[in-house]
C-alpha cells in the first residue's frame, strides 16, 4: 500500500484553489457605487435597484423591519468601503441616523459585498438595518408622554395639577362588531351625551379600539351609574389622571381646557400635535401650551421573532415648565361660590392695589363659559363717576364746591334723570362730595362744560382705564373716546355713551385710587408690561378721591358696606342702561370697592341697581376675604 505524505497531499489540494483565484486589478469594478445604491435604497425603503439576490423579497423584509418606526425616515450614508480582498470580498460600513427626538438615534452597520463576475452583490441580512436584528425581528418606536407643567397660583400653590378622572367608553375588543352600535347607544343614553354622534364614532372605529365617550372627574361620577353600566356589553371605565383645576368651574374661562388635539389642529400642525397627546385647547392652557406641554420622550426597541423586547435607544420625556399666576385659590373659590347662584351673567374681580396682582377673576354660570371678568365690554354706569370726579377735580372743582342736582337735565333735546330711588333730599344745590355719594347724574352732566376734549380720557388713563396693554391673557382695559356731540359728552360723564369697561378695568380704577398711583393689573407672572406714558395720578388727587368715595359708604348709595369688619371701605355703585338683543331696555348692575390692600369690582349683566344687585355680592366677598 502506498501512503501519501501529508504535506505533499495538502500542497496538491491547494494548488487548484490558488489557480482558480486571481488578484483584483484596476480594471475590476469598484464596490463603492453598489454601497451608495444600498444606502439610498435603505433610506427610501425600496431595494429594487440594489444588487441583492432577490430585490422584491429584500424590500418586503426591509418594510417589515422598520414599519414600527412609523413616519420617521432615516438618513443612511456610506461611512466607508473596505479594500476588496483577492477573493472578491469587501465590507460597506453604513451610518444610520433616525430623527426620533431632539437627539438623533445614530449607529453603524456593516453589509458584506461579494464580486460575482463583473458585478458586486450585497449579502442582504436584517443586521444591515440594525446590528442585532435577525430574521423575523423588527424595530418599534414608541413615545412617552411628558408630564404637563402645572399652573400655580399665589404662593406657588398648584391650581392645575394631575387629578383623578374616569374615562368611560366602549372597548370594541369586548363586544361583537354587530352589537357595538347598540352598546354605544346604551352608554350614551346612560351618560347623557349625544347618542347619534357617539354611535357613529363607535361604529367607525377599528375592531380593537377603545372609543371614549366622556371623561369625568372622580367627584362627578354618578353614584348610581354602576348597575346600568355593568349591563352594557363592552362598556369600560378606565381610571386615569388629567391636569385639572381644583373644581370643574375654577377660573374655567381664563384657565381654559386640555384634551386631545382636534383633527384640525393635527392637520394644521402635524409636527406639533398627534393623536393621544394632552394639549391645551383654550384659554391660558392653549396660549402657553408650548411652555406647559414639555417634550415627549421616545423608546426604540428591537422586537425578536419570539416577542422578546430589548431597548436600543431611549430619551426620557422632559416635563413642561410651570405657569405661575397671581390668583389666590381661597379668594377665587370664594368669588365663584358667591356667584354660583346668580342667574344672569356675572363676574367678580379682585386686585391687590399695592402690586396690581389679580387675586380673583371669577365668572358666574350665566356667562356660559365667556370670560366677562377680564374681557367683558360693558357700560360701567356710575362707577365711572370715580373717573369723572378726578377729571372735575383737575378742572378746579373741589369736594365742597356747590353743584346743581336737578330732577332732570336736558341736553340737545335728550332728557337725563337720576335713578328711580334717588333720595329727594339730595335734590338742589349740593356739595360735590354729596353729588358723588348719592350718585347724582344731573350734577355731573351739568359740570361737563368744565372739561376739555381730552380731560375725561386723561383722567381715565391715570386710573388705569382706556390704555391697552398685552398682559399675557385676554384683558380689556376699556375705552373713553372723545365725545362726538353734546349728548354723548353728557352720557359719558355718567359712564354711558361710548364709555366701556370690563370688571377688571373698574377694579383697576378703584385700586389706583386706593394705592395713590396708576395700577397695572397682572395675572401671569414673568410677563413684562410697559405701563406706557399716561398722565400721572398725584397723591393729593388720590387722597381727595378716597375721602369722597368713603362718603359713598358712610352717607350714600354704598351704605351696605358700612359695617364690614376691617379697615375703612371706599366704594361706588353703578347702574347702566343697555338695550338687549330683543330690544328691551335693561340695566347693568355694578359696584366697586376697596378695603386695605384689596380692590374689588362686582358686575351683573341684568340687575335692579348697583346697590341692590351687585352690592350684596361685593359685600359677601369682602366679608369672606376679611
Amino acid at each position: 500500500m502506498t501512503r501519501a505524505v501529508p504535506g505533499v497531499a495538502a500542497l496538491l489540494l491547494l494548488t487548484p484553489l490558488v489557480a482558480s483565484c486571481s488578484a483584483l486589478t484596476d480594471d475590476d469594478p469598484d464596490p463603492a457605487p453598489v454601497a451608495d445604491a444600498l444606502a439610498a435604497g435603505l433610506e427610501s425603503g425600496d431595494l429594487t435597484d440594489v444588487a441583492v439576490a432577490d430585490p422584491a423579497a429584500a424590500t418586503k423584509e426591509l418594510t417589515a423591519l422598520v414599519e414600527g418606526m412609523g413616519e420617521v425616515t432615516p438618513t443612511v450614508t456610506v461611512a466607508s468601503v473596505s479594500d476588496p480582498t483577492e477573493q472578491g470580498a469587501a465590507v460597506a460600513t453604513l451610518g444610520w441616523s433616525w430623527p426620533v427626538s431632539e437627539q438623533d438615534w445614530s449607529y453603524t452597520t456593516e453589509a458584506a459585498l461579494t464580486l460575482d463576475g463583473e458585478q458586486w452583490q450585497v449579502a442582504w441580512e436584517p443586521s444591515v438595518v440594525e446590528p442585532s436584528l435577525r430574521p423575523g425581528g423588527a424595530l418599534e418606536l414608541t413615545g412617552t408622554t411628558a408630564e404637563r407643567g402645572r399652573i400655580l397660583g399665589a404662593g406657588g400653590r398648584p391650581i392645575v395639577t394631575d387629578r383623578p378622572v374616569t374615562r368611560f367608553g366602549i372597548d370594541k375588543t369586548q363586544v361583537a362588531a354587530a352589537r357595538a352600535g347598540q352598546s354605544a347607544r346604551q352608554l350614551a343614553t346612560l351618560l347623557e351625551i349625544d347618542v347619534a354622534a357617539y354611535v357613529k364614532r363607535v361604529e367607525e372605529a377599528g375592531d380593537s379600539a377603545f372609543v371614549e365617550a366622556i371623561v369625568l372627574r372622580e367627584e362627578d361620577v354618578p353614584t348610581d351609574i354602576g348597575g346600568g353600566f355593568s349591563r352594557i356589553k363592552g362598556a369600560a371605565a378606565i381610571a386615569d389622571t388629567l391636569p385639572l383645576a381644583p373644581t370643574r368651574d375654577f377660573a374655567g374661562p381664563i384657565l381654559g381646557t386640555v384634551g386631545e388635539p382636534t383633527a384640525e389642529m393635527i392637520e394644521d400642525d402635524p409636527d406639533r400635535y398627534a393623536i393621544g397627546q394632552t394639549v391645551g385647547l383654550s384659554g391660558l392652557q392653549l396660549r402657553y401650551d408650548e411652555q406647559l406641554v414639555g417634550t415627549p420622550g421616545v423608546v426604540v426597541e428591537r422586537i425578536s421573532s419570539d416577542g422578546k423586547e430589548k431597548t436600543l435607544f431611549e430619551e426620557e420625556a422632559k416635563p413642561g415648565q410651570p405657569l405661575e399666576l397671581t390668583l389666590d385659590l381661597g379668594l377665587q373659590e370664594a368669588a365663584e361660590r358667591i356667584l354660583a347662584d346668580v342667574g344672569p351673567a356675572s363676574a367678580l374681580v379682585a386686585i391687590k392695589p399695592s402690586t396690581g396682582a389679580i387675586l380673583a377673576a371669577a365668572n358666574g354660570p350665566g356667562t356660559d363659559g365667556y370670560n366677562m371678568a377680564t374681557f367683558g365690554q360693558f357700560a360701567p354706569g356710575s362707577t365711572f363717576k370715580s373717573v369723572s370726579s378726578l377729571a372735575l377735580l383737575r378742572s378746579g372743582v373741589t369736594p365742597s364746591s356747590t353743584v346743581p342736582c336737578t330732577a332732570t337735565v336736558t341736553v340737545d333735546g335728550r332728557d337725563f334723570e337720576n335713578y328711580d330711588d334717588y333720595p329727594s333730599s339730595g335734590i338742589g344745590d349740593i356739595p360735590f362730595r354729596t353729588a358723588l355719594a348719592n350718585s347724582c347724574n344731573t350734577a355731573f352732566i351739568a359740570e361737563r362744560d368744565r372739561l376739555d376734549r381730552d380731560t375725561l380720557g386723561d383722567a381715565a388713563a391715570s386710573l388705569g382705564m382706556g390704555v391697552d396693554h398685552d398682559l399675557g391673557f385676554p384683558a380689556y382695559f376699556g375705552q373713553v373716546p372723545p365725545a362726538k356731540g353734546e349728548t354723548e359728552a353728557a352720557a359719558d360723564m355718567i359712564g354711558q355713551g361710548k364709555v366701556l369697561a370690563s370688571p377688571m378695568t373698574m377694579a383697576t380704577v378703584i385700586a389706583s385710587v386706593q394705592t395713590g398711583g396708576t395700577v397695572l393689573p397682572s395675572l401671569v407672572t414673568g410677563v413684562d408690561v410697559d405701563g406706557g406714558d399716561v398722565p400721572e395720578l398725584a397723591s393729593g388727587e388720590a387722597a381727595t378721591l378716597r375721602e369722597m368715595l368713603r362718603g359713598v359708604v358712610t352717607s350714600g348709595s354704598g351704605a351696605l358696606l358700612a359695617d364690614v369688619p376691617g379697615p375703612p371701605v371706599i366704594a361706588k355703585t353703578g347702574t347702566a342702561e343697555y338695550v338687549a338683543d330683543n330690544g328691551d331696555l335693561r340695566l347693568h348692575a355694578w359696584m366697586i370697592a376697596a378695603q386695605g390692600d384689596l380692590a374689588v369690582a362686582a358686575f351683573v349683566q341684568d340687575g335692579q341697581s348697583g346697590s341692590a344687585t351687585a352690592g350684596p355680592l361685593l359685600e359677601a366677598f369682602l366679608r369672606a376675604a376679611g
